[in-house]
């Protein structure tokens, strides 16, 4: 299928019927979620229905709210939510902040590739000034368009998500707590138990040094014990 605005529909569905799934396995409600997104619940129920679709940056709030990974709106397997708090300060100043920086990772990707503003619009068939709005972080990129305007630029969905701000915190925070619970539970023990801090700082110390380094210490160790 080579028709831009039939491929951007069918995201636009399918991404609803995960919002929903999203929703009703999280026993969260519609009212819940529209206020967690600061919408009216029937602006909400439009992203649910597809007659509106999400930005990134509301999806990434609303995978906090639900305590799931943001991943699994683009098809990756889904792990266990680690319920980890999911407290953002102020969700206006955080969404928009992550229009702007998501516009000008477009704007930047666009230039990159040597295509004009009305190049792009068409290969994903947008049109230009809200292509142009979209890369200035004026108007939220509807995730089934940003989808598209990242498959034709050669970005992944990864180099998108929020990385340094409170949203993309929490995201860290929630990975780094599932990658501890998926290590094996005597290790986990270990990690925990305070005594042991001084062996995972000598870990640490010791990973940073290189190798030579390394095969010094290695062989002063036998030196002494031989």
């Amino acid at each position: 299928m080579n028709n831009p605005r039939q491929i951007i529909e069918i995201r636009r569905r399918k991404l609803a019927a995960l919002l929903v799934d999203s929703r009703l396995s999280t026993r969260r409600t519609v009212e819940e979620c529209a206020a967690a997104l600061n919408l009216s619940p029937e602006a909400y129920q439009d992203l649910e229905s597809g007659s509106e679709s999400p930005s990134l940056p509301q999806l990434e709030l609303l995978s906090l709210f639900w305590d799931i990974p943001i991943h699994q709106f683009w098809g990756k397997p889904s792990r266990q939510p680690s319920s980890l708090p999911h407290q953002i300060s102020d969700y206006d100043r955080a969404l928009a902040l992550r229009n702007r920086l998501i516009g000008a990772t477009l704007r930047l990707a666009r230039t990159s590739a040597g295509l004009t503003l009305a190049q792009l619009a068409e290969k994903v068939g947008l049109d230009e000034e809200t292509l142009n709005l979209y890369e200035l972080g004026q108007k939220p990129v509807p995730f089934p368009e940003l989808e598209t305007l990242a498959d034709a630029l050669g970005l992944s969905m990864d180099e998108l998500v929020d990385r340094k701000g409170p949203i993309g915190e929490q995201i860290r925070n929630r990975a780094a707590m599932q990658q501890f619970l998926d290590l094996p539970a005597e290790l986990r023990a270990f990690i925990a138990n305070p005594v042991n801090r001084p062996y995972l700082e000598l870990a640490m110390r010791l990973s940073a040094m290189d190798t030579q380094k390394l095969r010094s210490i290695a062989e002063g160790i036998l030196e002494i014990t031989f």
